[in-house]
């Protein structure tokens, strides 16, 4: 099928094509969460495209394969998880811990087993007795032990799996008494994987936890701080490959006072004194808008998006953070965009005529498949086709401010979608997570894993922008994609 790329009706019958495949019942559930990008709406100056018509946020299909994560992924892996001076239980059979064990490459400063311990698995190891007669006294004794062993950790979380929820255990009143007996934090979080439709329903139960046993318990470390007139939070940011450290490089050069960042590098005493600022600057809008929200609400503390990717977006970050205060933030703000510009410049120069006109499809979790589109839009490349993993409805809305008309828009994307739509549209490349990228490297096309950055990084800041091109240059033009024919394409 020929195709030009920016043709919406080209897609569309592509989408088409794919769902030809299913029965009529699947193909009609799934055609809703499958369209292109429409034409913005007359006189709408904040969008480039509209892409809200993609239904989103609704379980996937039984027997249909899905690339979702589940609950206890977004509590454990993405909110909890990087707390360094926390240890995080898993609290189940030892399946999930250890699947999950490090595998974000959230980076952080301190002594592992010491006062750090996110590389770390604690899992209560669930045998068969414990499902049949509670794992509750098993827990208490756990936490005996961290208290004994780690005392310089500032707390624990449980982070619940899928049987705490079917038996019944009651995580709550372990943490209220062993609270009491060890004198530290203990958080309760009800993130069974099999709650709602994906990861997103364990952000907001990590939010909630953190408002309700951190926020409004008494006492802490992190409550005695005294604002300053500068103060802002970094939050949801994971730290990936050092992501957060560089973001915070330029929020501190413009003069900015960071105070608290969630969760990459942070500490429990961070997460307490965060009410405090003035300002809570949020990268990941779907993975912690909710305490944002809370903070907004009920401590008066504004927040804002905003998005280091790139730096068109780096610029434009800079300027609106830097205009909620005063005249000399909004100066330096000027100075630091001006001091880059002649990195920004040699990078450009150096990648953009390997990787200009190249297209892209993407398909990845909270914020990338819109906020990173300006980095590659930034090196003259191009979006083909773009989708998330668990985005809700707003999530796409926005998503109509980075991408143009006729771009191919998935959600909740199968493997069999995905694949379909890489081997018909063949773009120069593809970024998205683990389990798509062997596959996609076996079609003959280059992959970027976009969940953590394929051990590089970091991707935030002006310095990151760099480490960015480079790594899709590699990709994309790495001479190992003429040396080999497809199998079916060899001579007997």
């Amino acid at each position: 099928m020929a195709k030009d790329l920016n043709d919406a009706d080209q897609n569309a019958k592509l989408i088409e094509e794919v769902l030809s495949a299913y029965p009529a019942k699947a193909a009609k559930r799934r055609a809703r969460h499958l369209n292109v990008a429409q034409p913005a709406e007359e006189g709408d100056t904040e969008i480039v495209s509209k892409c809200d018509t993609v239904k989103s946020n609704i379980k996937s299909l039984p027997g249909v394969m899905t690339i979702r994560g589940c609950a206890y992924a977004g509590s454990k892996g993405v909110v909890w998880g990087p707390v360094k001076d926390m240890v995080h239980i898993s609290h189940g059979p030892v399946g999930c811990g250890h699947y999950s064990w490090s595998q974000r490459r959230n980076y952080y400063t301190g002594t592992t087993g010491v006062d750090s311990f996110v590389t770390m698995q604690f899992t209560s190891d669930f045998q068969e007795k414990d499902i049949v007669f509670g794992g509750d006294k098993k827990l208490e004794k756990i936490m005996d032990e961290i208290a004994e062993l780690f005392p310089l950790s500032k707390g624990v979380t449980v982070q619940s799996e899928c049987p705490i929820g079917l038996i019944g255990d009651d995580i709550e009143a372990v943490a209220k008494k062993k609270k009491a007996d060890i004198g530290k934090t203990i958080v309760p979080v009800r993130c069974e994987g099999f709650r709602g439709v994906s990861q997103s329903l364990g952000h907001h139960i990590a939010n909630d936890c953190i408002r309700d046993w951190v926020l409004e318990a008494e006492g802490g470390e992190g409550k005695n701080h005294e604002p300053g007139p500068y103060d802002v939070n970094i939050i949801g940011d994971y730290n990936i490959g050092g992501d957060a450290w560089s973001s915070r490089i330029l929020l501190e050069e413009i003069g900015l006072n960071v105070i608290a960042q969630w969760s990459g590098d942070a500490t429990l005493s961070e997460i307490e004194r965060a009410p405090k600022a003035r300002l809570n600057l949020i990268h990941c809008y779907r993975s912690m808008n909710y305490i944002c929200r809370h903070m907004e609400e009920k401590h008066g503390v504004a927040w804002m998006e905003y998005n280091f990717f790139g730096p068109s977006q780096i610029a434009a970050s800079l300027r609106a953070i830097a205009a909620k205060f005063d005249q000399t933030i909004q100066d330096n703000a000027e100075k630091v965009i001006a001091k880059y510009q002649p990195l920004v410049d040699a990078v450009k120069a150096k990648y953009m005529p390997r990787l200009e006109g190249k297209k892209v499809m993407l398909y990845v979790g909270g914020l990338r498949p819109r906020h990173v589109v300006t980095a590659y839009h930034d090196l003259g490349m191009e979006i083909c086709g773009t989708g998330y993993e668990f985005a809700h409805g707003d999530d796409y809305k926005r998503t109509g401010e980075y991408i143009k008309e006729g771009t191919l828009i998935y959600d909740d994307v199968t493997g069999y979608e995905l694949e379909k739509f890489i081997e018909n549209i063949r773009p120069d490349l593809v970024g998205s997570g683990i389990k798509e990228k062997y596959p996609t490297q076996k079609m003959g096309i280059p992959f970027r894993q976009m969940h953590s950055w394929d051990y590089s990084g970091p991707y935030h800041g002006y310095d990151g922008f760099a480490i960015f091109a480079r790594d899709m240059d590699l990709a994309i033009n790495n001479p190992v994609w003429g040396l080999f024919d497809a199998p079916w394409k060899k001579s007997a």
